[in-house]
């Protein structure tokens, strides 16, 4: 399937520019990795939109968990792609370069999934409180909600920084929370839900115990002195297994 046949994707080009102008040689390799992944699903998208979003009724009540992993790696258009991409570009490129290509990679497929289950338990406690079954319905893509748990991270390990949110001067700290409202009042359409569960999710990870979790998934992993190279001995191998084994302890085991 084809995306959008006949129709110049400005966003596109304007990403691919945006790449050429940093240089492929100076993105990390899972950073790389992640841009090549979402534009390729952008062109080739596995299934229309509508099958591949999470929500509450297709995700947890049709169990259909397929859509944890494809939601975040489809965006609704070229625009959606683009600022997605850029904001994963600039935050790829300080956070990679800090934790090592291996554990960066690790902490992308874990947050991929555990936010897409984050955002779902989030709609369905609006469901209860609100007694609105609308909730259940709510179905997002896109890989914003990574962004924002990215976001955490990185103003967790470059702390003291100043953030610019619509004109105004943001400490780093609260920036997240700023940008969160303010998208949502900026651009009404975008998953509040989805993006508070990033933040969550990265918060659990800075401040919670997501990350001794982590660890203890992949006990034999010890990041500041590995490689910082994809083609590394066993990345492929850790990756899969550290993935593999996290998912089925904090998504799947009831």
């Amino acid at each position: 399937m084809q995306r959008r046949q006949g129709r110049v994707n400005a966003g596109l080009l304007l990403l691919l520019y945006q790449i050429s102008q940093v240089g492929l040689q100076n993105i990390p390799s899972v950073t790389l990795a992640v841009l090549v992944l979402n534009i390729f699903f952008f062109l080739n998208p596995v299934r229309p939109l509508h099958e591949v979003c999470i929500s509450v009724n297709e995700g947890f009540y049709r169990q259909n968990w397929q859509r944890l992993l494809l939601s975040p790696v489809h965006h609704a258009d070229d625009w959606h792609l683009y600022y997605n991409m850029i904001s994963m570009l600039w935050k790829g490129i300080m956070l990679e370069r800090k934790l090592k290509s291996v554990w960066f990679a690790y902490i992308i497929a874990v947050f991929s999934v555990l936010i897409g289950v984050v955002y779902m338990a989030l709609e369905f406690m609006l469901v209860k409180i609100l007694n609105d079954p609308s909730y259940e319905m709510n179905c997002a893509v896109g890989f914003s909600g990574v962004l924002f748990a990215l976001k955490v991270l990185n103003n967790h390990y470059n702390p003291g920084r100043v953030s610019s949110v619509l004109g105004l001067q943001i400490s780093s700290k609260y920036a997240c929370w700023v940008e969160l409202v303010a998208i949502h009042l900026i651009s009404p359409g975008t998953s509040f839900a989805g993006h508070l569960a990033g933040i969550l999710v990265g918060l659990m990870y800075t401040m919670g115990p997501l990350k001794k979790i982590m660890k203890a998934c992949c006990f034999n992993y010890k990041p500041e002195p590995f490689n910082n190279s994809c083609a590394g001995l066993g990345f492929g191998h850790l990756i899969y297994d550290c993935a593999i084994k996290l998912i089925m302890d904090v998504v799947f085991v009831q």
